[in-house]
C-alpha cells in the first residue's frame, strides 16, 4: 500500500528565519545604585522589541516562533570606545510576500535571513519592480528616522 505525503501549498507564504541582534550599552550608576550592565541593557532592549513584535500585528507577517537560546555577546566599539553587548533572537516568520520581509531586513538589528520555504521563488517583471520600490521606501524611511534622531539634514 502506497502512502502519499501531503505536498506543501506554495500559496501559503514564504517561511523564513530572521536573526536580529539587539544592542545594549551600559550606563554607569551614581554611587552604588542605578547602573546597568551592557548585558542587562541588551537583554532589556531585546525584550522590549519582542513585546512589540508579539503584541503589535505587522501586516503580511505571522511570527510563528521566537528563539532566545543564543547567548548575549559583548564586543568593543572602536567608534564610541566602550563595550557594547548584543542580545540575539531568531524569529521564525511566515510572510505573505517578499515585500513584507523587507521591513525586517532594513533594520539596524538585522544580521541574517534564511528562506526556509519555498525552495524556489519566481518573480515576474512587475513583482521585481514592486520589490525594488518597497526596498527604496524602507531605506528612505530609515534615512528620515536617522536624520530626525541625529538632527542631520
Amino acid at each position: 500500500m502506497a502512502v502519499l505525503e501531503p505536498v506543501e501549498n506554495p500559496t501559503t507564504g514564504i517561511k523564513a528565519r530572521v536573526r536580529l541582534d539587539f544592542k545594549g550599552v551600559g550606563r554607569p550608576g551614581r554611587l552604588f545604585f542605578g547602573g546597568k550592565s551592557t548585558d542587562k541593557a541588551a537583554e532589556e532592549a531585546r525584550e522590549q522589541q519582542l513585546a512589540l513584535l508579539r503584541h503589535v500585528p505587522v501586516q503580511g507577517i505571522q511570527v510563528e516562533d521566537v528563539d532566545l537560546s543564543l547567548d548575549i555577546y559583548t564586543v568593543y566599539d572602536d567608534v564610541n570606545n566602550q563595550e557594547v553587548a548584543y542580545a540575539p533572537v531568531v524569529l521564525q516568520l511566515t510572510a505573505d510576500t517578499l515585500e513584507d520581509l523587507i521591513r525586517f531586513v532594513a533594520r539596524d538589528e538585522f544580521r541574517k535571513i534564511e528562506i526556509v520555504a519555498p525552495g524556489v521563488l519566481s518573480l515576474n517583471k512587475h513583482e521585481i519592480e514592486r520589490l525594488m520600490f518597497r526596498i527604496f521606501e524602507e531605506f528612505t524611511n530609515y534615512r528620515r528616522h536617522l536624520e530626525r534622531k541625529y538632527n542631520v539634514k
